[in-house]
């Protein structure tokens, strides 16, 4: 297949640099030294499936001279989504695909404006990583992509990218329940991205203090009755397979906005506890512990210099 990857930090960088590895025609599209890393040295992934040092790869900043693809891995950071996606009409073809792999819920009706309703996928990513340096991937754990077309169908061409993800060896499943899908992982990633960062701690502290796993499910609780109000349907079995992951994790381990936040930079905080506090004013269902998280971090959501 051919296969460009947007945005080629933490998460397009892995599934895109396993892509590459297995074979596939994949262009890295990147900027600033992670771009120049790139073309200079390639990619190298540290990981616990086996290390990856990919001496050569594609890579640049211009989509146009990539041209028209069979996927595009969309994994910008929200705040990025709509600049980004204007970007897009050179790569896009006939029968396109564009998988958004944003946290939260807003991405694919963001993209759709952009290049039709047609040439958009939701996806979620489940993986922890981060750039240690240009050109250089830190994995620690999961490596699983989850896709679907909006109509629930199981079309050919994201089957295509199914086998293509499993011949790569990650896991990957093209979904017919892809709004579900995506609230899972909002429900999720929203709760863990807030308690992490607005306490500057580790999944470690967070699952392990009483006062602080007890803020956390009132705020899983508050993104899945807020979901539930918009007509998803959950699965019943959400908050025990979410618990089970949380104690999977590393000690150590750091959501990507705490990440952020370390570092300085944006945060994502609109998209994740923002939402829910947007979305469940929208239907009339009360999220304190959401608008805590958002109202404490709001002073860094533009980042610090």
């Amino acid at each position: 297949m051919k296969i460009a990857i947007f945005g080629s930090g933490g998460v397009g960088g892995y599934f895109g640099g396993r892509l590459a590895a297995a074979g596939e025609d994949v262009t890295f599209i990147a900027r600033g030294t992670h771009l120049a890393a790139l073309q200079q040295g390639g990619l190298h992934i540290d990981s616990p499936n086996g290390a990856l040092h990919l001496s050569t790869v594609q890579a640049t900043d211009d989509p146009v001279m990539v041209g028209p693809v069979d996927v595009v891995l969309f994994t910008v950071k929200l705040y990025d989504v709509d600049a980004a996606a204007a970007a897009l009409k050179p790569m896009i073809g006939p029968n396109t695909v564009v998988i958004t792999l944003q946290n939260g819920v807003d991405a694919v009706d963001m993209v759709a404006k952009h290049v039709g309703a047609e040439h958009v996928a939701g996806g979620v990513a489940y993986i922890v990583i981060v750039i240690d340096q240009p050109g250089h991937l830190r994995h620690t754990t999961a490596q699983q992509l989850v896709f679907g077309e909006r109509d629930g169908t199981r079309s050919p061409r994201l089957v295509a990218f199914e086998e293509a993800g499993i011949r790569a060896g990650f896991q990957a499943t093209a979904s017919t329940t892809m709004e579900t899908d995506l609230w899972i992982k909002f429900v999720r990633l929203a709760t863990w991205s807030g308690m992490t960062t607005v306490t500057r701690s580790s999944m470690a502290v967070v699952r392990d203090n009483a006062e602080l796993f007890a803020m956390m499910m009132a705020a899983i609780d508050e993104t899945i009755a807020v979901g539930r109000a918009r007509g998803i349907v959950f699965p019943p079995t959400l908050v025990d397979d979410t618990l089970a992951l949380i104690r999977s994790f590393p000690a150590a381990s750091k959501s990507s906005m705490l990440e952020d936040f370390e570092r300085g930079r944006r945060l994502e905080l609109p998209w994740l506890s923002g939402a829910v506090v947007r979305l469940g004013k929208a239907v009339g269902v009360p999220t304190p512990t959401h608008q805590f998280i958002a109202a404490v971090l709001q002073p860094f959501v533009n980042g610090v210099r």
